[in-house]
This record gives C-alpha cells, sequence and structure tokens, in this order.
C-alpha cells in the first residue's frame, strides 16, 4: 500500500511540475539557472522516498566554475536523490528522446538542457563542441553522466570519453560527483531506506591534459571516482547499522 501512495504521489508531481515548470519556463526560456531550479524540486522528493539524504561541497566547487560535472549514474531515483545537489548554472546533456516524455520532456527541454541524438553519431560529436561553446560563451558548467547509461548494480561502468573531450578542449576542471548506491537499497514499500551520500570531490585540473591524454584523465577520474563510492558505501552501511541498532534498543 505505501509503494502505491508513492507512486500515485510521485505521478501527480511529476505531472504538475511538467505543465507548471514548463509554463514558468516560457517565460524564461533556457535561463541558465532553470535546470537547478527544478532539478532541486524534483530533489526535494528524496523525502518521500524515506531516504535521508546527505549532500557535500568543497569551497573550491561552490566558489568556482564553470565545471564539468562527471556523476556515477544508478538507475531512474537519480531524479530525486542526486539532481538535488545540482548548483546554479549547470545544465545537464541528456537524450534527445526525452524531449518527447511527457510531461518531464517539455520542462526538460525549456530547462535549458543540451540533447543529443545518440543514434547519429556525426551529431553525438558535435555536442561536445555544443557544450563547450555553452561553457566558453554563456559561463555554464555541464553536468554528465560518464558512464553513458544506468548502471543497475553493476558497480561504476567503463567511462566514454566524451566529458573529458569536453573539459579538455574547454578548459575547465572536471569535478566528480559520487554517490552512494541506491540499486536495491530504496524499497517503495518500507517507509526508511536509509542514508544517501552525494560528495563532489575537489576538481581535477584538465590544463595538463591534450587529447591525446585523454585515456589518462579517464582513467584517473575513474580510479577517485571508484575509491570514493567505496568508501561512501561503507560510510552509509556504519550509519544505517547505528539507525538499527537504537531502534532496536527502543522497541525492546
Amino acid at each position: 500500500m505505501l509503494a502505491v501512495i508513492r507512486l500515485l504521489i510521485l505521478g501527480v508531481f511529476v505531472v504538475l511540475a511538467g505543465v507548471l515548470g514548463s509554463l514558468f519556463c516560457l517565460v524564461r526560456p533556457f535561463h541558465r539557472n532553470n535546470t537547478a531550479l527544478f532539478a532541486h524540486l524534483f530533489g526535494r522528493m528524496h523525502k518521500l522516498l524515506g531516504v535521508d539524504l546527505e549532500i557535500r561541497v568543497p569551497e573550491e566547487v561552490k566558489q568556482g566554475g564553470p565545471f564539468v560535472y562527471i556523476a556515477n549514474h544508478q538507475n531512474s531515483y537519480d531524479i530525486f536523490t542526486m539532481s538535488r545537489s545540482l548548483l546554479p548554472g549547470t545544465v545537464t546533456i541528456g537524450k534527445k528522446s526525452l524531449k518527447w516524455v511527457p510531461f518531464f520532456g517539455q520542462l526538460y527541454w525549456l530547462s535549458g538542457n543540451i540533447l543529443i541524438d545518440r543514434k547519429n553519431s556525426s551529431r553525438a560529436h558535435g555536442t561536445i563542441g555544443t557544450a563547450v561553446n555553452a561553457i566558453q560563451q554563456r559561463n555554464l558548467s555541464i553536468w554528465m553522466f560518464p558512464e553513458g547509461t544506468r548502471s543497475y548494480g553493476r558497480g561504476l561502468l567503463p567511462f566514454k570519453t566524451g566529458a573529458f573531450h569536453t573539459a579538455v578542449q574547454a578548459k575547465v576542471p572536471l569535478v566528480p560527483v559520487c554517490m552512494s548506491t541506491t540499486h536495491e537499497k530504496i524499497k517503495l514499500n518500507r517507509w526508511n531506506n536509509g542514508k544517501v551520500i552525494i560528495e563532489m570531490m575537489p576538481p581535477i585540473d584538465t590544463l595538463g591534459y591534450s587529447r591525446e591524454r585523454i585515456r589518462e584523465l579517464m582513467a584517473t577520474s575513474y580510479e577517485q571516482m571508484l575509491a570514493k563510492i567505496n568508501r561512501l558505501d561503507e560510510e552509509v552501511k556504519s550509519v544505517n547499522s547505528r539507525i538499527k541498532s537504537r531502534e532496536g534498543v527502543r522497541s525492546s
């Protein structure tokens, strides 16, 4: 029953946010802060999922930019958890087909996010140029999922090169964004789904990297993110264990 109620509320929320948000965006279409505004709105729904969300952002990220953010992409719950961490002046890159998703897609497009056609390789490559222009001409940060797809419990998947070419060509730092594992940790029929931590790591300078060294930059970023995700998972496991122990003492 709890799962049904949650799904109904989420469904109503997505419709209302899509309709009202799109109307708002018609007043200021493609504004630099639209994406962060609505990402935070969607991210607030983590409370409905029974998640205790903690977001950690270093001062050099809060005060700096523009950046290319690279985040681990786990499942569809990311829109209600990780989206809460987007900073103002940031847009994301998503599939062109999202534009046609009822209610959400129109909001996603009007918010100013960059849409790519994955089936057309030439256009997909051109997206890097579009992202670089957004960074250099509009002073925007770009949020990307370097795995290219949701991992669904398979761990951190191998990275694709797009985010790294973008950062190197735009001459801006990379900011790894790591979220503790949520796969099979969020159960809609369970009231309390424990803690989830999102942590942005210190920026990785890309000025010393050429196109020929992209693979090296990818490897460095991958290793740092994998290690951080593992540490976050251990921390979350410890926190959730303490919470369960306290609840057990109270009920006894």
